[in-house]
């Protein structure tokens, strides 16, 4: 027999089988349940949620052979033939496809006509939004005033495009992106039916990749099987996915923490060598600068079967809330400014330094001997300050305690200096103060203590 995939499998057949769609759920089987049946539904949300799904099991509920139910009974001809695709009454078109107003008019010319086989003829239509905006004006008034025997179901992952006058006729549904944790425990379950082993780490990561969507699960899921020989293990899928292992995570954590600049280019190195994206591992990384805040504000919040939750309660303990929230901005830009870097390794080099220069002062934080030595005889930064204040130049000048320091240097005659009493220095540059260490004097004169070893 053919494989067949598993989002295919464990396509939903009733509303109690669907997964995370609950609202729309609970408003369906009620509306069934009390007969009040709209002619016109919308299905908004992105990819894999479940709208074609749900189009498919309002289909068998409006032409169940036991009657308009909210509990098909799939075992009749009508069930089993819009299961299989073969029910002649179920018209499933894609608007990608079908999107001029001629074809509409062709479509719609047959909806007068009785259904064949079933109580309602059902018109699917997927992707609505591509359609023209002459078909959706062909449309608009058997949209408005259909047939008894004619219900229409409309699917979108774009409902912003679609007329107003359309939306207006039709009754609309949001169906939500599904977490994480939702799709590893609906994989798991899926798993443990099919007799496969699997890691709930590697589960996590590929509910992750999905991002909501449960049909992108399934198929990474059947990708994971393929890969691991019939196993689903957390590093196969890591290389599978191209994701970065948190372990290299956690040691740029531990680096930062050591003031270890050395470290975090090895890792960095490290990363490399194994071809990981450096856009994904900043992704991971901003995650996990969040899980971090979360445990600092909420600890409760942490799952307890989170794999790394002593990892990261302990780093929440010694790390500053205020680093982390600016440790999240440098890793959220980094990864913003890489199609700008020279390369990707050279940008995620630089976001790692960008962390490591801001990190918090450590006790063991000292400056070398000889960039110590080197920063003192560093020769002041010449800019252009502010005008100084002229009634301070003046009480400097006259100031029988002040003597004029003799220039020196080439381009001396660009400013001179004032020697207070107190040994300390100013530089007049003729518009405005200047420390010897390159920094503006603030407009306080006091504040204006210059120079080393009294030069």
């Amino acid at each position: 027999m053919t494989y067949q995939v598993l989002a295919r499998k464990w396509r939903p057949k009733t509303f109690e089988s669907l997964i995370g769609q609950e609202h729309v759920v609970r408003a369906l089987t009620h509306a069934l349940s009390e007969q009040r049946l709209h002619h016109a539904y919308l299905f908004t949300g992105t990819r894999g949620v479940g709208k074609t799904t749900l189009a498919r099991i309002l289909a068998k509920s409006f032409n169940c052979e036991t009657g308009i139910t909210a509990t098909p009974c799939g075992v009749c001809a009508s069930c089993t033939e819009i299961d299989t695709g073969r029910f002649i009454d179920l018209l499933e078109v894609d608007a990608a496809t079908n999107t001029k107003v001629d074809e509409m008019r062709q479509l719609l010319e047959n909806a007068v006509y009785a259904p064949t086989r079933g109580r309602f003829k059902v018109y699917v239509i997927d992707e609505v939004h591509m359609l023209s905006n002459s078909a959706f004006n062909a449309m608009l008034k058997t949209l408005e005033e259909p047939p008894e025997h004619v219900k229409f179901i409309l699917a979108t992952t774009d409902p912003q495009k679609i007329p107003v006058t359309v939306l207006s006729r039709c009754m609309q549904f949001n169906l939500k992106q599904m977490t994480p944790p939702l799709i590893a425990s609906h994989l798991k379950h899926i798993l443990e039916v099919e007799s496969i082993s699997a890691e709930a780490g590697a589960l996590n990561l590929l509910a992750r990749s999905a991002a909501g969507s449960m049909r992108d699960a399934l198929s990474l899921l059947d990708q994971a099987i393929a890969h691991g020989a019939g196993k689903v293990e957390e590093t196969q899928v890591r290389e599978m996915l191209g994701t970065v292992d948190l372990d290299y995570l956690f040691s740029v954590l531990d680096a930062l923490l050591a003031g270890d600049s050395a470290a975090l280019l090895h890792v960095a190195d490290d990363m490399a060598i194994r071809s990981l994206s450096f856009d994904a591992a900043l992704q991971e990384m901003a995650g996990l600068f969040t899980r971090l805040q979360v445990a600092q504000f909420a600890p409760q919040a942490v799952a307890d079967d989170l794999p790394e939750r002593e990892r990261i309660l302990r780093l929440a303990a010694e790390l500053d809330p205020e680093f982390v929230q600016l440790a999240y901005q440098i890793a959220v830009h980094g990864r913003k400014e890489l199609p700008l870097a020279p390369d990707e390794y050279a940008g995620f080099v630089m976001t790692l330094l960008r962390l490591h220069a801001f990190r918090p002062a450590l006790a063991s934080d000292a400056l070398a001997p000889d960039l110590a030595t080197a920063s003192r005889k560093r020769p002041p930064v010449l800019t252009t300050p502010p005008p100084m204040n002229a009634a301070i130049a003046a009480a400097g000048k006259t100031s029988g305690s002040a003597e004029t320091v003799p220039r020196r240097g080439k381009g001396s005659d660009r400013y001179h200096g004032y020697r207070r009493p107190d040994g300390s220095r100013r530089i007049d540059l003729g518009n405005g103060d200047f420390d010897g260490c390159g920094r503006r004097l603030a407009s306080d004169p006091g504040c204006a203590q210059i120079g080393r070893n009294g030069a």
